[in-house]
Formats: structure tokens, C-alpha cells, sequence
């Protein structure tokens, strides 16, 4: 019997768990001393780096660009007439905002109710912060002959400015040293300054610029293939040479990705084999109530979604999952919504009946706002590291009504407002973190796990755009004139 696409990819990811755990036997790179890897080992991680991120992730992010423009393009013009690209663009939007403000809801109640920053294994975490902070304590008396606390027992505020300066100065694993960089960069400036530097002008960049910058500027795309596709329709017939150009250039797009779905089980197995590879089973040993609370949330708002497909719109739990199984495996291993994009517009408009003219709008939207997972993931985070480290001199945080949410407002408007960037899960959890007076330089201790639960909340964020384009394609149908 022929094997299905799906059934490929999941046998190359199970190969590639077999192999990274293997060569994470082998060699460790984050045990610390040894002799370093056997000469082989680069090799082989050399050669998977080629054929999984850097050929088959790099393929699909060369078409990302010209995709959106193509598809957006396409997809106005097709439309009746601009009342039902409004209609589509806000409901799009209200179901975007309504299941993100779900999915930070139920990652609160279940960062709260399991208390991962409580549990037994991370009170050595707690433990160990302690001991640091008495020694600070001393340093800092030592070296300013005053004391660190007032009569009250209070830290004084001196002491808690310098506290913050040795802190933030510290080194760290240059494993993480993007990451670090991103969050330095994300602390240095304000909520306005982010909006303005990181919506508003990606928004109005030229067009050029835009498919040219690596990553796309996904928002600057999107408002000039909007601001194209409106004029090409309010033109009319001497539009439609241009008009025909951008529908041959989306079916284009559309031949590429399926001849990259071809080589998608090698690709995955040596994204996955060299993931395990590098991150190995021993870094959940003190943080694995918290993957247990993000992945148990993720878990309810996929349930959450999968119901909203079924009573808004009419398609089944097997049916959606037969529909879009190979965008989700895709995007569960290669952990970019934007580049599955290619194949979750594939995937919905052509096993799930959903309209070109609302997948092409929509979908392209979703991979750039539309961050369910990673809104549920960063609201988690953030809770999680207030049990950690709350009360420490450095955090007198209190988890009150008011504390929990304000981390959920800002949550649901850091997803949606800041996802066009790079690292931009990174740069929303700061912006959640200052709002609550968290210090980001404690957030570098969930790094070690942050790859694989990426696979996981960017799966749900595709998820969620798959989901949305059915759901206002149901609503939309008949003044859309499908059957």
C-alpha cells in the first residue's frame, strides 16, 4: 500500500528522534567539561544543518515573500466588491482577538492551578537564588559600607538599582546569546517606541524593501498587496492584465510548495534528529511542571479550537485533522508559522473547501498576528517565574487579581502587536515581564526548553489560522457564492 504524505513525514520524525538521541549520547554539548565531541559528530550535525534548516526551511521561507503579495493580490481581487473584503477582514480580526484572549485565559488558569514555580523540583532553582541573593547582600555592604535592607527589613532602594545592574551584567551560555540580545534590545525600549518602530513603520516601508529584507517584512507586504489589490479592483478591466500576473504568480507558488512537500520526511527527520541532538531528556529535570503547565494549556485551547471548527464551521475533529496534518507537522517541527504558511494555505483551500479569496486574505494575516500558542505560552512563562523567584529582593511581585490580569492584557495586545518581528515571542514576553516589574534578565532559565515547546505553540498557532479561515468561510460562503 502507497503511504500518504503525512504517514512519511511522521516516520522521517520518528527516525529523526531515534538518531538525535543517539548522537545526544554521544556527546552532550551542554554537559560541561569532557573532551568534546568524537571528530564525526560535527559532520554529521554539519549535514543535517544542510538538508533540514538551511535547504528545505530556507526553500520555504524564499517563497514566503512573494506568496503573500501574490496571494493577498489574488485574493482582493477575486472578491465581489470591497464590502466583503471589510466583512472578511473584521471578522478575521474579532476571531483572531476572541480565541488569542482564550488562549492566554486558559494558560493562566493553568499556570495557576498547577503551580509550577512551586513544585518540588523547583525549589532548587529557588534555593539556589536564595544563596545568591545573601551573597549579593554582602557584596553590596561590603562594598558601600551601608547595608542592604532598611530598618524595616526592606531592601533598600540603592541596594535594589545596584542588584539590578550586577543582574543584567552577568554573563551567560553563548548558547543563548541571540536571545539574550533580543531581550537586551527589547528592555531598552518602551511600549510606544516598539509600536511605532515595529507596526507602524514596517507597515509604510517600500514594498521593495519589504520582499527584499531577510526575514520579509510581513506587515509591510500585506498593506501594499492590501493597498494594490483595492486599486487593481476599483481600475477594473485595465487592471486585469496585472490582475491575471499575480493569480499565475500565487498558482506558482502554490506548484513550488508541493514540490517542497516532496522532500519534507528527509528534511523534518534532520530538523528533528539534530533538535534532540542538541537539547537531550535531562533539561526538563527541574523545569517540567512548567512544560506540564504550557503543554496542558495548549492541549484545552486545541480542544477549544477543534470545537469552534466543528460548531462555526461545520468541519469534524477527523476531518480537520486529515485536512491540515501536513501543515501541522511542518510546522511542529520547523517551528515558523510563516514559513508553513505555503502549506496551510495548500492544505485548507484544498482538503478543507475553504475559498482561495478568504485563505489567501486571511492565512497570510494569522501568520503574522495571530499568535495563540505563543500568547498562552508567554502569560504562563511569565506567572511561572513570579512562584520562582517572587520575593526576592529584586522581585516584589505579589500574584494578586490585579497582577494576573494585567499579565493578560498585556499578553493578548504584545501577541498580536508585536508578531512581525524577529525573536518577536521573545520581545512580547519582555513587554508582559516590565509590565509586572519582572526583571527579563530571569527569563534566560526557561531557554533550555524553549525550542521544544516552540514546536508546540507554533503547531497551535497554525491551528488557530487554519481553524479561523474555516470558520469565516462558513460565514462568509454565501455572499461569497460558494456552494
Amino acid at each position: 500500500m502507497k503511504l500518504k504524505l503525512h504517514n512519511w513525514i511522521l516516520i522521517g520524525m520518528g527516525a529523526g528522534v531515534a538518531v538525535g538521541v543517539a548522537l545526544h549520547a554521544v556527546y552532550d554539548p551542554a554537559a560541561p567539561g569532557g573532551t568534546g565531541p568524537p571528530g564525526w559528530y560535527g559532520v554529521v550535525m554539519w549535514l543535517l544543518d544542510l538538508f533540514g534548516p538551511t535547504l528545505f526551511m530556507g526553500a520555504l521561507k524564499m517563497i514566503i515573500a512573494p506568496l503573500i503579495l501574490a496571494s493577498i493580490v489574488s485574493g482582493v481581487t477575486s472578491l465581489p466588491d470591497m464590502r466583503e473584503l471589510g466583512a472578511i477582514g473584521w471578522k478575521t480580526l474579532a476571531y483572531y482577538i476572541t480565541t488569542t484572549s482564550i488562549a492566554v485565559a486558559i494558560g493562566l488558569v493553568a499556570v495557576l492551578l498547577i503551580q509550577p514555580g512551586r513544585k518540588p523540583g523547583s525549589r532548587a532553582v529557588r534555593s539556589a537564588a536564595e544563596r545568591q541573593q545573601a551573597a549579593y547582600r554582602r557584596t553590596y555592604a561590603e562594598q558601600t559600607g551601608r547595608s542592604a535592607l532598611d530598618p524595616d527589613g526592606r531592601p533598600q532602594t540603592a541596594y535594589v538599582a545596584w542588584l539590578q545592574g550586577q543582574k543584567a551584567g552577568a554573563g551567560s551560555s553563548e548558547r543563548y546569546a541571540g536571545k539574550l540580545r533580543a531581550i537586551q534590545a527589547a528592555q531598552k525600549r518602551t511600549p510606544g517606541e516598539i509600536f511605532i518602530g515595529d507596526i507602524v513603520r514596517p507597515l509604510l516601508t517600500n514594498p521593495f524593501t519589504s520582499l527584499a529584507a531577510n526575514p520579509p517584512n510581513a506587515l509591510g507586504i500585506i498593506a501594499f498587496a492590501l493597498l494594490l489589490g483595492i486599486a487593481c479592483t476599483f481600475l477594473g478591466p485595465r487592471a486585469r492584465p496585472l490582475v491575471d500576473v499575480f493569480a499565475a504568480l500565487n498558482d506558482v507558488m502554490m506548484q513550488i510548495t508541493h514540490w517542497l512537500m516532496a522532500i519534507s520526511p528527509v528534511a523534518i527527520g534532520c530538523i528533528v534528529a539534530r533538535l534532540v541532538a542538541q537539547t537531550g531528556p535531562s533539561v526538563f529535570s527541574s523545569l517540567g511542571w512548567y512544560c506540564a503547565a504550557v503543554l496542558g494549556g495548549i492541549a484545552v485551547h486545541v480542544v477549544v479550537l477543534v470545537a469552534l471548527s466543528a460548531t462555526l464551521g461545520g468541519v469534524g475533529p477527523g476531518r480537520l485533522w486529515r485536512g491540515i496534518r501536513e501543515a501541522w507537522l511542518v510546522a511542529l517541527t520547523t517551528r515558523s508559522s510563516a514559513a508553513t504558511l505555503p502549506i496551510t494555505i495548500a492544505n485548507t483551500t484544498e482538503n478543507l473547501d475553504v475559498s482561495p479569496k478568504v485563505a489567501n486574505f486571511s492565512l497570510p494575516l494569522g501568520a503574522t498576528m495571530n499568535m495563540d500558542g505563543t500568547a498562552l505560552y508567554e502569560g504562563v512563562a511569565v506567572i511561572f517565574l513570579i512562584q520562582l523567584f517572587g520575593g526576592l529582593d529584586d522581585v516584589p511581585i505579589d500574584m494578586t487579581a490585579m497582577t494576573t490580569f494585567l499579565i493578560f492584557i498585556t499578553a493578548v495586545l504584545a501577541s498580536v502587536g508585536a508578531a512581525a518581528v524577529p525573536n518577536a515571542g521573545l520581545v512580547t514576553m519582555v513587554i508582559v515581564a516590565t509590565a509586572v516589574n519582572l526583571p527579563a534578565y530571569y527569563i534566560p532559565i526557561i531557554f533550555a526548553v524553549d525550542a521544544v515547546l516552540d514546536m508546540f505553540r507554533t503547531s497551535t498557532n497554525v491551528l488557530g489560522d487554519a481553524v479561523g479561515a474555516i470558520v469565516v468561510n462558513r460565514l462568509e460562503r454565501a455572499r461569497l457564492g460558494e456552494p
